[in-house]
């Protein structure tokens, strides 16, 4: 059993994070935020995935001022991606985003920190102090050197400087982040200053790479610090669709016995007895698994000899045979269906018991 690390709870909109809320699973658009039909258009296909809280950059006045309209037409709390230009910060804030991220060293100087923070209590706007171990200051890698696993000093540090310094101007609403690109040092960074803070962190791993290299990358950093009870809300950060990272996240959480969201999809890696076009099928049913929300158990097998058998806990299953297919409940045969035929029947019934779980819960 995992026993979460007890934090301070803050708000991000709506959205606890912290204090022993459920972790939070976030995601960054991609879209140029001032473009506002395109942006609401990807933060709805986040929010159908699952998608807790967004984030979105912020790199002129015209992404600020856009932020109103994007909140108008969403319903899950929006993040401003903040770096250089405290006006910025201040500007989104007042255009209605929930939270901003930030890293105070970079924002021109401890008077204009100020400013950004003063604004932050008066729109009662939460603050995400992100520090990555690219953006470091340069009087910290001097003394310290860059981090690594054995050496995540400088990290802390900045993270730790830069906390203190929201807080003196009156504000605690803080969670914080401390990436790198490195594995390892991500593990060691996020221990350390677990130690060190009572605040909500924010996990992930920067700049993780594409779908394999970035799930494979984050699961690991991740999975260690969350089997540790360390961390509050996650993103994955992946080169890649961002409705992807919701789903590695979640997946993520379910494998931990953390969060569930919607069902548990079981397939099989396929061997010489597939007889049906099996990836193809797993694909399907994959995507319309991402739209249900009740906590069905679904197996998509390869062969009948082995399917419901290895799959005997599934909900509902299908497994492939030559020209023909069973849908199987429970490990029991319900009904066996032509090749052809095999989907259009099997996606009817998972649809109809998706209903019938969501009635009943």
């Amino acid at each position: 059993m995992i026993i979460r690390r007890q934090t301070h709870k803050i708000m991000v909109g709506s959205v606890p994070v912290g204090g022993g809320a459920p972790i939070a699973v976030q995601s960054m658009t991609n879209t140029d935020t001032a473009k506002v039909s395109e942006t609401v258009a990807q933060i709805k296909r986040l929010e159908a995935a699952g998608c807790d809280i967004v984030r979105v950059a912020v790199l002129d006045l015209e992404a600020a001022t856009a932020i109103k309209a994007i909140q108008d037409q969403i319903s899950i709390p929006l993040i401003a991606d903040i770096h250089f230009d405290y006006r910025l910060a201040i500007a989104s804030m007042e255009n209605g985003a929930d939270c901003i991220r930030i890293n105070p060293g970079n924002l021109g100087g401890e008077e204009k920190t100020k400013q950004v923070v003063e604004a932050a209590r008066m729109h009662k706007v939460s603050i995400r102090v992100g520090v990555n171990s690219g953006s470091i200051e340069k009087d910290l890698l001097k003394k310290h050197g860059y981090p690594s696993p054995e050496n995540t000093t400088a990290l802390i540090e900045s993270a730790l400087r830069n906390v203190r310094l929201v807080e003196k101007y009156g504000l605690t609403d803080i969670k914080i982040s401390i990436k790198s690109s490195d594995v390892l040092t991500t593990i060691s960074s996020y221990q350390q200053i677990s130690k060190a803070i009572d605040y909500p962190l924010h996990l992930g791993v920067t700049e993780a790479g594409g779908l394999i290299a970035g799930t494979v990358k984050s699961s690991v950093a991740l999975g260690i610090l969350l089997s540790q009870g360390i961390g509050d809300t996650l993103r994955i950060s992946l080169t890649r669709d961002p409705v992807e990272e919701i789903r590695v996240g979640f997946e993520l959480l379910r494998s931990l016995k953390i969060r569930e969201r919607g069902p548990e999809l079981i397939s099989c890696p396929t061997c010489g007895r597939t007889k049906i076009d099996l990836f193809g099928l797993a694909e399907e049913v994959e995507r319309f698994v991402q739209t249900m929300v009740s906590p069905l158990k679904v197996a998509v097998m390869g062969c009948v000899v082995n399917g419901p058998g290895e799959a005997k806990q599934a909900d509902i299953g299908v497994a492939g045979g030559n020209g023909v297919g069973i849908i199987f409940k429970k490990g029991k045969i319900w009904k066996k269906v032509d090749e052809n035929e095999l989907m259009a029947v099997f996606m009817a019934e998972l649809k109809k018991m998706d209903k019938e779980a969501l009635n009943n819960c």
